[in-house]
Parts: structure tokens; C-alpha cells; sequence
């Protein structure tokens, strides 16, 4: 099964901010790993092939986090 891989630029300032966007990413269907790095403020999201960027985007939104930037990688 091919997958994708979408990386973003939250604003996140401490390990309550990336366990909120943590806790939001795994409620989310087709998740199939989540990278959250605080000191660079960067999320990568690892999903299955029908779950599009613009979804993995709102659903970080839902954590009240800003996304400043985002990205397809793979």
C-alpha cells in the first residue's frame, strides 16, 4: 500500500503544544506515524495513500496550534 508523507512548521513552545497536535493527529483515520520535533517545531505525518494534505492541515488547526508552513514530501 503506497503512502504519504506531509510535513508542517507549527508553533509550538512546549510539550503541552505537541501533545495537543499529537493528541488531535491520532484521533485522525489513516495515521500511520506522527514525528513531532519541539526544538525545530516541526510535525511530519506519515499517512495512508487517500488521506490529503488538506485534511492532515485541518486537523492540526483543531489543536489551536498555527501551521506557518507546510508541505508534500512524499
Amino acid at each position: 500500500m503506497s503512502s504519504r508523507e506531509y510535513q508542517f512548521n507549527v508553533a509550538m513552545s512546549c510539550s503541552g503544544c505537541s501533545n495537543a497536535v499529537n493528541r488531535v493527529l491520532t484521533k485522525l483515520d489513516g495515521v500511520n506515524d506522527i514525528k513531532i520535533t519541539l526544538e525545530d517545531q516541526k510535525v511530519v505525518v506519515k499517512t495512508k495513500d487517500n488521506v490529503s494534505y488538506d485534511t492532515v492541515l485541518n486537523q492540526i488547526k483543531k489543536s489551536g496550534k498555527e501551521v506557518r508552513s507546510g508541505e508534500v514530501v512524499a
